[in-house]
C-alpha cells in the first residue's frame, strides 16, 4: 500500500537554483550518475530525504538520507515539514520543504532523487523542475545489477523487478530520459541538462538582472 501527501499550491516562481527530479527504478544507476554530477558540477547539491527504512551497508546518516524512527516522521510530516512524502514497500520517506526552498533562493541548484509518485507531487509544487527519468538497457541487466552490488535477498530483488515493471510505466510523466547503458554517456547527458537548466532566460535574469537590465533583456522592460 502506498500513501501520498495532499496536494498543495505551486511555489512562487522567485527561485533561481534549478531543481532536477531524477527517477528511476532500483537498480538503474541513479544514485551513482548523481554522484558523478555533484563531482562534475560546482553549485548543485543532492537532498537528502527523511526516511524510516534501516541503513543500507556503507550508507551514513545526515549523507545519504535523514534515517529516523516512524514516529519522528510522522511528526514532522503531520508539522507540514516536506514538500511530499510517501510510504514505498512498507517505508515511508520525504523531502525538507524549508532547506529545498532556502537553497534555490541562494541560486544554489538541487537534485531529488525521488520515485515516481514523489515527482509527481514535486511538478505540481514546482512546474519549472526539470524532470529525467533514468531507464536500464533491459530488464536483464537491471537483474544482474540488483544481484551484482549485493545489498538485497532474492526475495528482495524480485520485489524490485515486480516494482520496476510499474516504474517504467510512469517514465513518460518525465520530461527526459536516459538510457544508463554506457555510463560516461549517461554521466555527459545528464551534466548537459543540468547546464541547460542553468541557461534558462529566467534563472540568467535573475543571476545576472544588472546585465539583463543594462542590456534591455529584461522582461516586461519598457521599450
Amino acid at each position: 500500500m502506498t500513501d501520498n501527501a495532499p496536494a498543495a499550491q505551486p511555489a512562487p516562481a522567485t527561485n533561481f537554483g534549478s531543481l532536477l527530479i531524477v527517477v528511476a527504478p532500483s537498480g538503474a544507476g541513479k544514485t551513482s550518475l548523481v554522484r558523478h554530477l555533484l563531482a562534475a558540477r560546482n553549485g548543485v547539491r543532492l537532498s537528502v530525504s527523511f526516511t524510516t527504512r534501516a541503513p543500507r551497508p556503507g550508507e551514513q546518516n545526515g549523507v545519504d538520507y535523514h534515517f529516523v524512527s516512524e514516529s519522528e516522521f510522522t511528526a514532522r510530516r503531520d508539522a507540514g515539514e516536506f514538500l511530499e512524502w510517501a510510504r514505498v514497500h512498507g517505508n515511508y520517506y520525504g523531502t525538507s520543504k524549508a532547506w529545498i526552498a532556502g537553497q534555490m533562493a541562494e541560486g544554489v541548484d538541487i537534485v531529488l532523487e525521488i520515485d515516481w509518485q514523489g515527482a509527481a507531487q514535486i511538478r505540481q509544487l514546482f512546474p519549472q523542475a526539470i524532470s529525467i527519468f533514468i531507464a536500464p538497457p533491459s530488464l536483464e541487466t537491471l537483474r544482474e545489477r540488483l544481484m551484482v552490488r549485493g545489498q538485497d535477498s532474492a526475495e528482495v530483488i524480485e520485489r524490485r523487478m515486480t516494482a520496476a515493471h510499474g516504474e517504467l510505466k510512469h517514465a513518460d510523466e518525465c520530461q527526459y530520459v536516459i538510457i544508463n547503458q554506457d555510463f560516461a554517456e549517461a554521466c555527459r547527458v545528464l551534466a548537459g541538462l543540468l547546464d541547460a537548466a542553468r541557461a534558462r532566460f529566467d534563472q540568467q535574469r535573475q543571476r545576472y538582472s544588472r546585465l539583463f537590465d543594462a542590456l534591455g533583456m529584461s522582461k516586461n522592460q519598457p521599450s
